[in-house]
Formats: structure tokens, sequence, C-alpha cells
């Protein structure tokens, strides 16, 4: 079974590979909405995978890393892509998620990415 807390991160970036004429070389900022899912088997007596407060407790740091921030000076991400972010995500998730599946980042209403890890 799987479950999922969806977070939301206000940040700016630049994508600093693209040619200078791209809008996404310039900085820019996006509203992040990233969905953070759990697999695992359901716990017979509790009747759950895991407590939803344990994935917010997991995101906490990653919320004071990121929100609010120019994501090109955060260490990892100075390329810092959907996809780069969603592998940075997965590293510093992982350990305290064991049951994480999956990453799901969009950054318009209309395009994302999912990382399912290696």
């Amino acid at each position: 079974m799987d479950i999922f807390n969806i977070f939301q991160l206000e940040c700016a970036r630049r994508l600093p590979h693209l040619p200078a004429e791209h809008p996404c070389a310039r900085v820019h900022g996006h509203s992040f909405r990233v969905e953070v899912h759990v697999s695992g088997p359901l716990d017979e007596k509790l009747g759950w995978v895991l407590d939803f407060a344990d994935v917010e407790k997991a995101w906490a740091p990653i919320r004071a890393a990121l929100d609010h921030r120019y994501l090109n000076d955060v260490p990892g991400l100075d390329n810092p892509t959907s996809e780069r972010m969603a592998m940075w995500l997965w590293d510093r998730l992982k350990p305290a998620l064991p049951g994480l599946s999956q990453i799901v980042i969009q950054e318009t209403a209309s395009s994302g990415c999912i990382y399912r890890g290696e």
C-alpha cells in the first residue's frame, strides 16, 4: 500500500547550462508541489502504513533548507532542474523514510517529474 503527503515550496532558481536566450537561464521562481510517497504493508493493529506525522517530520529539514531560497545556492543543487531536485530530495528523505517509493515534483500546473530511486 502507498501513502503520500503533499508539500509546497516557494523557490527561486536559474538553470545555468541553458543558452542565455532560454527563459529558464534567467532567475525565476516556482511554487513547487512535492508529493512524498511511502510504500509498505498495512500495520494490522494500527491500520496504517506509516503515521503521516512521520513523513511531515522527515520533511521539516527539507522545508527549512529549500523554502523561500535561491536553489542554486543550496549545496548539491547548483543546476536545480526538477529532476535533480527529486534526486536531491530522495537522498535526504530515504534515511528517515525507508519505505520511500517515489517523489513527484510539479513545477507548474502542467509539468513535473517522478523519481523512484535508482
